[in-house]
Formats: C-alpha cells, structure tokens, sequence
C-alpha cells in the first residue's frame, strides 16, 4: 500500500485480475483492474465520479495508470469543458471524455480516441442508470457510502475496456447472485442434521424404555454406550438426551443458517459483506477514519435511538395511542380505530395507595374501560382511579394498565392528517400531485414520513415543488417524503413529482409519525394518597403512534 497526500490506493496484482479494494475512508475510491500481456488495445480506460472541479469520489480504472495520472485527467476535465455547447463529449491529444451530469456530480468515461463515440453514451447512459440502484441521492457522502456496490455494478457493465451485453436488470442479478453450489451444500447438511435428530430421539426412547423395563423386573438397568453405567446415571443420561432434543426442536428467534464445519468448495459470490468489514477493520487499525452508513435507518428509529431520557418519578404514568386508519384515495373514510391505554407504574411502597385525577375533554365518543380492580363507581362520578379496596395498594415495580378506551368511526372529520395524491397521466409517464393537511390543530406530528410506491425499473422521480425533504429508495420503489413537524403552524404542504407510470402505480400511500400529544384529551392532571389527600409527584410520558395508515 503506497501513502499520499488523499487517500491510500490499493491496486490490484496482474494475477488478480478483478482484485475490487478500494478506500471508503477518504473522499476518493480508485480501483484499477490491469490488463493481461496478450490482451487487445482498450478502448474505454476509466470509469468515474466526480466532483464539477473535477474531485474523483469513485474511479474505476481498467488500464495500468498511476493515481498521479487518473487524478490529472479528471482534474482537467472541467477546465476542457465549453459551457456554450451542448456536446457531451470533449476530446485531447491523447484521450476522450464522455460525461453526463448527474445534478452536481460528473458520470466520466475517459475513452481512447478511436472508440465508437456512439457506443460511449450508450455505455455512459447504462452507468448513469447504474448509479441510482445503490444510491439514494446524487451527492458525494452516499456516492462514497456506496462505492463498493458502484464499483462491482462497473465491471459487469466493462470487461477488458469493452461493454459488456448487458443490461440494467442482469447487472442487479450478477452482482447480487447466490451460490447454487452452497445452498444444495446447505440443504444437504440440514437433512443429515434432522436425520441425527430423529437417531438421537429413537435412541433415546429406547434407553428410557430399557429403564422402565429393568425397574419393573428389579434389574441393573442397561448402561449408556456400554461403560457399566449405573441405572440411575442411565436414565438421568436418557432424560438429559431427550431434553436436549426438545429443546432443540423449539423454535428460534432468527436461526443463522448452518454453516459447514470443516471447509467447502462452494461459491461465495454473495460473501462480499464480510470482506468489506474485513477491509475496513484493516483500514481503522491504521489510522484512517471511516464513515458509518446509516442507510435504511428511518428518522423514527434515530430518534427512538438518539431520545433523551425521561425524569422518572416514584409514580409515572404512560399514555399511548395507537391509530389504524384506512382511506380512500377519492375520499371518504372507510375505517379509523383508535386503542388507548394508561399504564401505571409505582416504585416507592410509601405512594402505593393512591388515586388518580383524570381530566376527559374528549368529544369524539370514545369508549373507557377501567380495570376490574379499579372502582368503577368512583370513576364514573368523580373522574378518580382507585382500587375497589382503599386498604390494598397498587403493585410495585411492574406496569398495570388502569384504564383504556377505544374510537372506531368512519366519520371523515375524525381523520388527523388527510392525504389528497392526484396522479396524472403526460405524455412521458405521469404528474404526481399530493398534499397533506392536519386536521386537529392541537396535535403535533413529529418524523411524518409519507411514503409512495413507484413503478419498478423507471429510474428516479423528476422532483418539482417540496416542502420538506425526500428520500428515494431505488431497491423498493418508494419516494419517501420526510416532514420533521406538522403542526398548527405548519399544518399543510404540498409534493409534485413526475415519473414514468400509470396512475394505480403510486397507490397505497403508507404514512408514519409519533407525537407527544395524544389524539383523544385524556390526562392524569393530579396524584394524591388515599389517606390525607395530600399531593404525590408524579411524570407522564405521552406518545401517539401509528400502526397502520393507509390510502388505498
């Protein structure tokens, strides 16, 4: 490995052709992939990413370059450009760019000068495409998260300086492709192990009836594998066996698939995961800083992950609504549900007999519930929660859910957030419009994600006008638009797109969002002991989330 001023470059061995080390730790990733003696002239010498002044973020290099080299191509390339024209191509002395841009980065081949210009767009249009199967946004941070993925995706696409015959589809197959070797290899190992249990069972059963058995007859029972065991330590042998046995046979949570003891000859196309982690321990333990992705991770987990913790007091209560919605997509409500619930939680002996003080300022119907061994009397007539028994107390370090209520409408103005999507069919696809308006004004939606399916194999949406952010997944064919806070200050806004489909194509719209404040206007306003009414301090954490929210 050869030190510079950037980054470490890692070139591959003449003996290992498609060698595919790179550096994630730096703002550029150069792989090369040298040619054999015997080989052709190529004509297509390097593909790359860079920056508008001409930073490489990924290279890949399909000839014998220095790094000095490829870094002073791309670092010319912006200085070549003639911003009059609408070439895509500009040419030197010795070599050919033909570039694209990609909002504000650079997709560059640097071909030779007697390469097929038609065919170099073509093959550029094909990389151009490549990019957003692995990237969610054009920007330097996700390109450079992704390059390992970009760089495998490159040599399907060019062998030897030419393109391959290949398309978009064969490249996600090919660089995603499973060992067919490995799974007969595991399907094999996993039926020897099911007849080994099944053996061990059998032998088992035997054991424990040649106990019974010698117990009966008031004999020596048999001893295990013919070492004179006694029959006490026979049949604890037994049982221990089939016990083991049953446990094995329960279900587990998320078994890891077996893995051979001694070694195989099966592929491992789909092992590049733990060379990377393996690549990049190798990179921390000399220093370099690597960037942790954080993809897939949507803004609700982070901030479940990342969220302060809550001052507890010896009496803390928990409010929690969870909402399944159902809509149309031309109107109407064809059913909302509402479940709530306050769990009480006690951890000082001292406060265990007390009552609650709840404020109800619903209008909306909904249905309470108290526990059996809350006073329901009480409850109705005074709005207090307390044990039918004023002389028992509450249980102590656990949570009991006191009281609970429930709301099921089809009442269209109970809805919180109403979603209008309008897809419209144009001449090259379909214009999406959709807006969101919140209905309840004393609400505030935190992390709202509205999420639309796309058409598969289209490419990325052509955004217009957006309030807030977005997020495109290329592997699920989602568009999700990212809103930190709907409230009444903030209670609408509007997302248009476009996109190659039909209108059914961007239906069911998926929303997700918590809020502090929940939907119904239930609270426990004050804590007091049974005995005195004098005052407890008591926390409350409150939290509305959403279990299913649909527009179909």
């Amino acid at each position: 490995m050869t030190e510079c001023n950037l980054v470490p470059i890692l070139i591959s061995s003449i003996d290992n052709p498609v060698d595919k080390n790179l550096d994630n730790g730096g703002n550029s990733c150069l792989s090369f992939k040298p040619l054999n003696s015997f080989s052709q002239p190529q004509v297509l010498l390097a593909a790359a990413v860079c920056t508008k002044a001409g930073k490489a973020i990924v290279s890949r290099q399909f000839v014998e370059m220095t790094r000095t080299r490829i870094e002073g191509l791309l670092a010319a390339f912006p200085k070549l450009m003639n911003t009059g024209k609408q070439h895509t191509f500009v040419e030197t002395e010795s070599v050919r760019y033909v570039y694209q841009p990609m909002e504000k980065l650079y997709m560059v081949l640097i071909t030779t000068k007697n390469s097929n210009i038609l065919e170099d767009l073509e093959t550029l249009r094909l990389f151009s495409r490549v990019i957003p199967e692995y990237c969610r946004a054009l920007e330097e941070n996700e390109i450079s998260e992704h390059c390992f993925d970009l760089i495998f995706a490159f040599d399907e696409i060019v062998a030897l300086g030419y393109r391959e015959n290949v398309n978009l589809a064969q490249i996600r197959t090919f660089t995603e492709m499973d060992s067919h070797e490995e799974k007969v290899f595991r399907a094999v190992r996993e039926t020897q192990e099911r007849e080994a249990k099944a053996e061990m069972r059998r032998k088992a059963k035997e054991l424990q009836q040649a106990r019974r058995d010698a117990e009966r007859q008031g004999k020596k029972a048999p001893g295990f594998g013919g070492f004179g065991s006694s029959a006490v330590s026979g049949g604890s042998t037994a049982a221990m066996i089939t016990e083991t046995i049953i446990e094995s046979d329960k279900p587990k949570v998320a078994p890891a698939p077996a893995r051979p003891s001694g070694p195989s000859k099966a592929l491992k196309l789909g092992a590049k995961g733990k060379e990377v982690d393996n690549f990049v321990d190798k990179l921390k333990s000399e220093g370099e800083t690597i960037m942790s992705s954080s993809m897939g991770k949507r803004t609700s987990e982070a901030t479940k992950v990342h969220a302060p913790p809550i001052n507890m007091e010896s009496v803390h209560m928990k409010i929690e609504e969870k909402i399944t919605l159902t809509c149309g997509r031309d109107g109407g409500l064809q059913n909302m549900e509402l479940h709530g619930m306050i769990m009480l939680r006690i951890s000082d002996d001292k406060y265990g007999r007390i009552r609650l003080h709840v404020e109800n300022e619903d209008k909306k119907g909904v249905q309470l519930q108290t526990h059996p061994n809350v006073d329901k009397k009480l409850f109705t007539a005074e709005s207090l929660i307390g044990l039918k028994n004023p002389e028992k107390s509450f249980p102590v370090n656990s949570d009991v859910g006191v009281l609970k209520w429930r709301l099921q409408t089809t009442e269209e103005s109970f809805i919180p957030l109403t979603i209008n999507c309008w897809p419209s069919e144009s001449g090259n696809g379909c214009d999406v419009n959709i807006e969101y308006e919140l209905q309840e004004d004393n609400l505030e939606l935190n992390d709202v994600i509205i999420t639309i399916p796309l058409p598969s194999g289209v490419g990325a949406p052509v955004i217009g006008e957006i309030d807030g952010e977005y997020r495109h997944d290329s592997r699920r064919n989602t568009l999700e638009w990212c809103l930190p806070v709907i409230d009444a200050k903030n209670k609408s806004g509007s997302l248009e797109f476009s996109i190659a489909g039909q209108p059914n194509d961007f239906f069911p719209v998926q929303v997700s969002f918590v809020s502090k404040k929940n939907y119904c206007n239930i609270q426990v306003t004050k804590v007091t002991q049974v005995d005195g009414n004098s005052p407890v301090r008591f926390s409350t954490e409150t939290t509305f989330l959403v279990d299913k929210y649909e527009i179909l």
